[in-house]
């Protein structure tokens, strides 16, 4: 997400609360998760992409770490990492 995404995204209604600023973010970042995975699945179209077992498994364990970390930073509020790294 670069800085122009953020700054759209995190300007903040006037005298919203933070539960009323989380529901906001958190349902617009869902969806355009959702959206993102989707994308991803739409490389999975044989017609028009070839890859291998091991390029698919590296992408799903490096999606399911990350998901990991998330759900973790909310169980025990982990500091956020601002580095990723993906290559296949």
């Amino acid at each position: 997400m670069d800085r122009e995404e953020t700054v759209d995204e995190d300007e903040g209604r006037s005298g919203e609360s933070p539960s009323q600023r989380f529901r906001r973010l958190a349902e617009k970042r869902v969806v355009r998760t959702i959206k993102d995975i989707r994308l991803i699945s739409n490389l999975s179209n044989r017609n028009n992409y070839d890859y291998g077992k091991e390029e698919i498994d590296k992408i799903f364990r490096v999606l399911d770490r990350e998901l990991r970390l998330a759900r973790n930073k909310f169980e025990s509020k982990q500091r956020n990492s601002d580095d990723v790294d993906f290559k296949l």
